[in-house]
């Protein structure tokens, strides 16, 4: 399933107010004509239903697969190619964009200000926004699990937390390590903010 992410403009990255932002997450314009982006994180049963195999260490078909690198997300896509459509990874200013659904970059998650494990799946022991900890389920959730708790604008689910998402750029042109968004379940709340950017070697496999 793919939600369309609509025309339009946004700043992205984190206000110098954002409380625990990070120094790369510089503040920028950006703007975009629209795209497709799929609803949810790609579940073990299409990885195993596109590739014939499914690396994940916690099995289910419905949980997000993980322990996958960038370099196999491009086998996953070669074998997703549609004719007349370009189908890869977003750039991570698209998944910002995307995740954000249309309210601005005051806020670090499209639903507010805080995050202990009620709205995504993270470590809630770890919180953030607020001293109440939460839930720490140690491991993923099915893909969509927090859909009706954290309504997204667009219709996109996991955007925070669960699984880190591969992005298609790099970090920078000396670093060259691919680009992750969103956090993951064993991350503090912190890392699971639209602005947070996480980074890893192209060839290396995440279990989170």
């Amino acid at each position: 399933k793919f939600c369309w992410i609509p025309a339009g403009k946004a700043t992205l990255g984190s206000p110098p107010e954002e409380v625990e932002r990070r120094v790369n997450e510089k503040e920028h314009e950006y703007e975009t004509a629209g795209f497709w982006l799929g609803k949810y994180p790609v579940t073990q049963e299409e990885c195993n239903g596109v590739i014939g195999a499914n690396p994940s260490q916690v099995k289910g078909r419905n949980l997000p697969v993980e322990s996958v690198s960038w370099e196999d997300c491009q086998k996953f896509i070669k074998k997703c190619a549609v004719s007349g459509l370009k189908v890869k990874l977003p750039h991570e200013d698209e998944w910002e964009y995307a995740c954000r659904g249309g309210k601005g970059n005051k806020q670090p998650f499209y639903w507010g200000h805080t995050l202990n494990g009620d709205k995504a799946n993270c470590d809630g022991d770890s919180p953030y926004g607020t001293a109440t900890e939460g839930v720490y389920l140690e491991r993923t959730t099915e893909v969509g699990s927090y859909e009706k708790l954290a309504p997204h604008p667009w219709g996109l689910c996991d955007m925070h937390g669960n699984v880190w998402e591969w992005c298609d750029n790099w970090y920078s042109k000396t670093v060259k390590s691919r680009m992750l968004r969103g956090g993951s379940w064993e991350e503090y709340a912190n890392s699971c903010r639209a602005a947070s950017r996480g980074l890893s070697l192209p060839n290396f496999g995440l279990i989170a």
